[in-house]
């Protein structure tokens, strides 16, 4: 079929009326517009190929926006950006200035809830729930759970607080990996109709009250039927803990199969409560190469052309650096939460199976069972996305800072990330581990100064250390060296200047010293100053700064706020004198939209060319009030 109807259908109002046929035809246009626009600009891919029957059945079922649906995680939402009036625009998912790729409540009255971690579905769901049933309001609350969501404590937390409260919520639990159960075939499916079944609830219910008006032995009888109910249930599905928890378990049933899908939802409509339905999905479904090796086509880059870069990116650098280190020293350990990929360590878990620990979506368990590696004489090493660690926060306090554990911190994806958008730019780790007591805070220049740093932080940490770097180029690395133990606090003097000297931060070296370039052009001579340790710093080295240079410039891939910049000038108008000026340039206190790398840097000033144009004015301006002053004299 043409894409006829896909273009037909704007909103999911028109959809209701649509025959099973129809359905199925769009689905599969659906599962065409996602293989088609992805493999050509890059994005999710397998976890919304394999949401796109289930997405369908929603709409069909329910009403949105009256109606919330909350997906968990965001990537999962493609079929339904699609499906909610977006699909002329599709082409432009996490495109500068685009559609995002996660839910976004500015981009659509359907986007209940922004979504771009995982793991918050159930308690944001339960919310909505309970706040509808305090408004009097019959619309329904649905959350929609998968791609590892479910291995997030959060999820637990919620699911703990849903059967204490019996709030009136369906949540949907996406299975793409076949994690929780294989009993996916005829009897379960058969199980589940039954159990869906009005009149079966009915009898259910009336058999519950009948109980209870018994004269003798109420107790002993209810308790009868409930262990004859659970085994029942135990026997055929895997939902008792949930049941236990006091919600109400259906499945598991193929996510793939719409007429099931449709049958099922309208069937729990009736059944009041909180209640789970387990479906069970494959990862990019509809596209073979992704059903066969989901972890490799979870996410692509697209097909636009790309040039080889001079050193490889940070994450394949830390992964050597990781294998490395660990046949070098037995007490070495690489913790990540599920993010195996995205740091870098593919190569290390298959090496070193017994030294790899993924622990799911579960930052703050990943921070404290670190804690109690190192507590117990380990070298543990947690690599963790910059704003994934911001779950971890007051473990990372409670558990490691206070009590001075060398827990080594690789923080991977700091700075501007692209096109992952606010959710996952990590411009917020320089404010928040500076804040830390005993916590060591650096970032490297380049691959070769990440050994460095991390060779040092084993060497000689006696506390926890951190490392952020980019989700970028290395610059420079060459695994032949021997890696060098820094002096922790230094900083290295790149470039001589005068009058202006430029304090970079790890990523912005390398575009400070292009912005010097640049300014040479108009004969101003800026010193470059490598500022690879934040905390602490190399006080010595600013003392002398601050003789030398008249105006000093700091420049971070980081907020503002509680930034290098800031402390460091604070610091400065207690112990030195800036003779004329002091600068810092960050990213402001607003979030960044999504788009590539290299322009949202521009957009923030951080550029090359945004520094040298920064700098130029300043100069100017500077010159100005000079000549200002001497007329006044």
């Amino acid at each position: 079929m043409s894409e006829k109807l896909l273009n037909k259908v704007q909103l999911p109002e028109g959809i209701k009326d649509l025959s099973l046929d129809a359905l199925k035809s769009l689905c599969d246009e659906i599962r065409d517009r996602i293989i088609k626009v992805v493999t050509e600009k890059g994005g999710h891919f397998g976890g919304p190929l394999g949401a796109v029957e289930l997405t369908v059945a929603l709409h069909h079922v329910y009403n949105s926006p009256v109606d919330k649906m909350i997906w968990d995680v965001g990537h999962q939402a493609y079929a339904h950006k699609i499906l909610t009036g977006r699909n002329p625009q599709f082409d432009t998912i996490r495109q500068y200035k685009g559609l995002s790729g996660f839910l976004k409540r500015s981009e659509s009255e359907h986007d209940a809830f922004g979504a771009g971690h995982a793991s918050t579905s159930i308690s944001a769901t339960l919310g909505f729930a309970k706040a509808m049933e305090l408004q009097g309001k019959d619309s329904r609350a649905i959350a929609i759970i998968g791609d590892g969501g479910m291995t997030g404590g959060l999820a637990f937390e919620a699911l703990n607080n849903v059967g204490q409260l019996k709030t009136d919520m369906l949540i949907i639990l996406n299975d793409n990996e076949m994690s929780i159960s294989k009993n996916v075939g005829a009897v379960s499916q058969l199980f589940t109709r039954m159990l869906t079944n009005p009149l079966y609830n009915r009898v259910r219910d009336e058999l519950w009250k009948l109980t209870g008006k018994l004269p003798m032995g109420k107790k002993r009888i209810r308790l009868l039927a409930k262990r004859i109910d659970e085994g029942l249930k135990n026997l055929i599905v895997p939902g008792i803990f949930f049941e236990e928890l006091g919600i109400r378990y259906f499945g598991p049933i193929n996510g793939h199969d719409l007429e099931e899908l449709i049958s099922t939802l309208q069937k729990l409509n009736s059944i009041k409560g909180p209640k789970i339905l387990h479906i069970i999905t494959r990862k990019g479904k509809g596209y073979e190469p992704a059903e066969i090796d989901p972890v490799t086509w979870h996410g692509i880059k697209g097909s636009g052309k790309s040039t080889k870069p001079p050193a490889p990116d940070y994450l394949k650098v830390f992964g050597d650096i990781a294998c490395e280190f660990v046949e070098n020293n037995e007490k070495v350990c690489l913790i990540t939460a599920a993010m195996k990929e995205g740091t870098g360590l593919v190569e290390f878990a298959e090496k070193y199976p017994d030294k790899f620990f993924d622990v799911g979506i579960a930052e703050g368990h990943a921070v404290t069972f670190s804690a109690g590696l190192a507590a117990q004489g380990m070298k543990p090493i947690a690599a963790i996305y910059s704003t994934f660690l911001q779950r971890a926060y007051d473990h990372m306090i409670h558990d490691v800072a206070i009590q001075n554990l060398p827990v080594i911190f690789a923080l991977d994806r700091a700075g501007l990330v692209g096109p992952d958008g606010p959710t996952h730019q990590g411009v917020f780790d320089l404010s928040y581990l500076q804040t830390i007591p005993n916590m060591t805070v650096c970032a490297p220049k380049d691959g070769n100064e990440l050994r460095n740093l991390l060779y040092t932080a084993l060497e000689k940490a006696d506390g926890p250390f951190a490392v952020r770097y980019p989700k970028d180029c290395s610059i420079k690395y060459e695994p032949e060296l021997k890696p060098e133990i820094l002096k922790i606090g230094s900083w290295e003097n790149l470039q001589d200047g005068k009058e202006v000297v430029l304090l970079a931060v790890g990523s912005m070296v390398e575009n400070s010293l292009k912005a010097r370039e640049i300014l040479l052009e108009s004969d101003i001579f800026a010193g470059v100053v490598n500022c690879r340790f934040i905390k602490p710093f190399d006080k010595k080295m600013m003392k002398e700064l601050a003789r030398e240079y008249s105006i000093v410039i700091t420049i971070e891939e980081n907020t503002r706020l509680g930034g290098f910049g800031v402390n460091l000038r604070n610091w400065c108008a207690e112990n030195v004198n800036i003779r004329e000026s002091f600068h810092t340039l960050a990213i402001s206190d607003e979030f960044v939209t999504h788009g590539p790398r290299k322009q949202l840097l521009d957009d923030v000033g951080l550029s090359p060319e945004k520094i040298a144009d920064y700098i130029s004015n300043l100069i100017k301006k500077t010159a100005k009030s000079r000549n200002l002053k001497e007329l006044v004299k």
